[in-house]
């Protein structure tokens, strides 16, 4: 499979081919659509079939293999057959706004110093959780520092670095629970201009510009060290 969201985020259709049908839904030769992981939803849109009927798609998983996305019908949906051609269509204003937000949290990790111990991309909304201690967190100077970058219009770029150079550069890797995938040759950094570089494997806007104004709803205790941020969009 192509996984066509991964070297362009913007796309929001593509021509496919049904390769198989199962329990779990309907692979394809190449999608648009994002899996769920790394704390980003996957996505969901419709298959478009060549007589005009469309199959509603509600999550798009992870299937066997890193590039492997399983799309998952609604119930009652109709079933495509292998060999049958298509138009794979995201909901595209969902997807983006889960863009801004993912790339959002890139900077929220640029602005708070400590490792992360959990995360989850929302619509309109999302949260980090970092090993600090009680009173290092200033919400209203994180609010602040959040609307800076995104105001100085930082450029968003994804590139790839060996396994062997990930594995030379631990620093990179901020987050305790979950490590990027290795033994595949390569890993997917994202590159926040002069702000935040470290592996990732999801969709992100082009510009922080793009993420429009932020606020920081609240900072809650999750552990002795462990501390919540939660940012919304302002709009």
């Amino acid at each position: 499979m192509i996984p066509i969201f991964r070297e362009d985020a913007y796309r929001k259709s593509c021509e496919a081919e049904v390769l198989g049908v199962d329990e779990r839904g309907i692979r394809l030769d190449r999608t648009v659509f994002y899996p769920t992981g790394g704390g980003q939803p996957g996505d969901s849109g419709r298959l478009i079939l060549e007589d005009g009927s469309e199959i509603v798609i509600i999550e798009a998983r992870k299937g066997d293999t890193p590039d492997d996305v399983i799309h998952v019908p609604a119930p009652g949906s109709p079933s495509p057959s292998p060999g049958q051609q298509l138009v794979a269509e995201i909901d595209w204003d969902r997807r983006h706004r889960h863009m801004r937000m993912h790339t959002c949290l890139h900077l929220l990790c640029s602005v708070v110093t400590g490792a992360v111990t959990g995360g989850q991309v929302s619509d309109g909304k999302g949260r980090l959780d970092f090993d600090v201690p009680g009173d290092a967190l200033d919400k209203e100077k994180i609010q602040q520092d959040l609307n800076r970058l995104i105001a100085e219009d930082h450029g968003v770029t994804p590139r790839w670095i060996t396994d062997e150079e990930i594995a030379a550069r631990p620093e990179l890797v901020r987050t305790m629970s979950v490590k990027p995938p290795s033994g595949f040759g390569k890993v997917r950094l994202l590159d926040i201009e002069g702000v935040d570089l470290q592996p990732c494997g999801g969709t992100h806007v082009a510009r922080t510009g793009e993420i429009g104004r932020v606020e920081v709803v609240k900072i809650e205790n999750k552990g002795k060290q462990n501390r919540r941020v939660s940012v919304a969009f302002a709009d």
